[in-house]
């Protein structure tokens, strides 16, 4: 064993957990977009319900307004 061999296995040692670490940061990169994307489409869908929930309500309150119309009427009916 030669002076260079234990700096050659440092050096390899090294190079090996460089490339890991290269890796990692690349499927995190990945797992970070995904995520990111998984947000978007979690708040558009978010958005979009909110925006049917607002409509069935104003739908809702012009049932309701024809509803109490039409009992004023029926009372003015069976009152008359």
């Amino acid at each position: 064993m030669t002076a260079s061999e234990p700096e050659f296995d440092t050096l390899s040692n090294l190079e090996e957990r460089v490339q890991l670490a290269i890796q990692l940061v690349g499927r995190l990169r990945q797992e970070r977009d995904a995520a990111l994307s998984e947000a978007s489409a979690a708040k558009a869908e978010a958005e979009r319900l909110a925006g049917e929930v607002k409509s069935l309500q104003a739908e809702r309150k012009q049932v309701r307004t024809r509803i109490e119309k039409l009992l004023g009427q029926i009372d003015q009916l069976s009152g008359g």
